[in-house]
């Protein structure tokens, strides 16, 4: 009969025992849910859920379970008890499963004690219980604040990532000799050479490593010679107290790296918004290029040049990546003039896009439809050049940060390499401003795609032939590194 409730039997009892017990098992239980059920009209039974030697006191059981991942799937209208213990005997939980069943749209009756959130004065109750437990959580925040306040006052540690340098006893910290030597290392190596590199490179020497036998990052370093908790302190609720474990520096050591530190901190303005910041991908290690600059001393003037930078060689060393920069402007203009150049070749766009509208589902690497229907996801070649023209035309006519918010709302991300380049487009299938977006990608000098494109498996020729003449966009004379930007 259409318009039924599926309705899911819930049955429990707590021990073996009870299990036995004629008038309280769970198939007495069900024999009289289901009566119940018989006489209404506009029910019908899904499914049984019995646990039968399972305890209330918490929602680790089987059965349970089950009908949680079928509430959760949709197929239950209505859960049915003998009576509210019987699904759960904490508070705590019952209000977690009141607000579950809320919203999933379930309904909840216990057939012995008239509970039944379907009704007006069910759902009253219910509203009244789970306030209730707001407050009781509430409640139990805010004793949970206190606790580890009155911790923090009396110098306790109050959990969280053991600080290397420590192990934990008893719940105190109490110092690792082998770990506290290395601690202390980094301290003098910091002191003596005042560079976050070179204690990198000690480290890296002599060998030492992390508790998780790891090289040391320097961000891990950085961390180390920042944390208060080496002077026998810690910090919590942005406040400092005295701790009860032992210092493994001197104040006077601490004091003397902090300052050091700030001495070094160069507080210069940049003078240059990226264009492609946050945009950059590095392909040899799948890292993200951070923007950065050197300054370099030239017939008594300070020159300053910018850079995109793979973070690996910032987070471990230079010759962690062999891509590790690129000049800033030569790959901004070199982009830039490229997509330009493309958006204006009328004929080489409507080769590439009958290309990939064309290609045969096996050719595409990488190329899945989306949930639409293939063949009507047609690339348009004319939206696709009036999108590209757009872009550039307000790439050129935009400054400062907002060239790097409209680069954010065309392009997705690029993939470099010293090889190749690769950029992954927006493309919308209307030209008004409300159409929705898909994906577009390809090699510099060819961007476009489809729904659910990926970005770098599609090769496409790309317009121009001289891209392999790599002395034009990368770092030369002004890189620090020596000719052609590497060493």
């Amino acid at each position: 009969m259409q318009g039924k409730l599926k309705c899911a039997i819930y049955t429990r009892v707590s021990t073996d025992n009870q299990v036995e017990v004629e008038f309280n098992s769970c198939e007495a239980q069900e024999a009289k849910i289901k009566s119940f059920i018989n006489s209404q009209e506009n029910m019908e039974v899904f499914k049984s859920y019995s646990d039968p030697g399972f305890t209330g006191a918490d929602l680790n059981r089987p059965a349970l379970s089950e009908m949680l991942n079928d509430i959760k799937e949709r197929k239950i209208n209505l859960v049915i008890s003998y009576k509210i213990d019987r699904l759960t005997r904490s508070p705590r939980d019952f209000y977690q499963l009141i607000e579950l069943f809320d919203k999933y749209g379930v309904d909840f009756i216990s057939v012995t004690e008239r509970f039944d959130t379907s009704t007006p004065s069910g759902r009253l109750l219910r509203n009244i219980m789970l306030t209730f437990a707001q407050f009781e959580r509430e409640l139990t925040s805010e004793r949970t604040r206190d606790k580890m306040l009155e911790r923090a006052n009396k110098g306790m540690w109050n959990g969280g990532v053991i600080p290397f340098g420590y192990k934990l006893e008893n719940k105190k910290l109490v110092i690792n000799e082998r770990e506290a030597k290395i601690v202390r290392n980094i301290f003098d190596s910091y002191i003596s050479s005042e560079s976050l590199s070179s204690v990198y490179n000690e480290l890296k020497y002599k060998d030492l490593k992390d508790r998780d036998e790891n090289h040391f990052s320097k961000s891990r370093i950085y961390y180390i010679l920042r944390n208060i908790v080496y002077l026998g302190k810690h910090k919590y609720a942005g406040k400092l107290y005295q701790g009860l474990h032992h210092p493994i520096i001197t104040e006077n050591t601490f004091n003397l790296v902090q300052e050091t530190r700030k001495k070094k901190k160069r507080m210069m303005r940049m003078y240059k918004e990226y264009v492609l910041a946050g945009l950059i991908k590095c392909k040899d290690c799948n890292s993200s290029m951070t923007p950065c600059h050197t300054n370099k001393k030239k017939r008594g003037k300070i020159e300053r040049y910018y850079y995109y930078r793979c973070t690996k060689t910032f987070k471990r060393d230079w010759d962690s990546c062999t891509t590790r920069q690129v000049s800033a402007n030569r790959l901004e203009n070199y982009v830039s003039q490229n997509l330009e150049r493309i958006s204006l070749d009328r004929h080489y766009i409507d080769s590439l896009i009958f290309k990939l509208n064309n290609s045969q589902a096996g050719d595409r690497i990488g190329l899945e439809p989306s949930q639409v229907c293939f063949e009507s996801a047609k690339i348009s070649p004319e939206i696709f050049a009036q999108t590209l023209q757009h872009f550039v035309k307000g790439l050129f006519k935009t400054k400062g940060i907002e060239k790097n918010l409209w680069a954010k709302q065309f392009i997705k991300r690029i993939d470099y390499s010293k090889e190749e380049i690769s950029i992954t487009l927006y493309y919308k299938s209307s030209s008004e401003e409300e159409s929705p977006s898909f994906k577009a990608s390809g090699w510099v000098g060819a961007a476009a795609g489809r729904n659910s494109f990926s970005a770098a498996d599609k090769k496409i020729t790309p317009i121009s032939t001289d891209r392999g003449n790599r002395q034009d966009w990368l770092p030369r004379e002004d890189s620090n590194l020596g000719p052609g930007g590497y060493t």
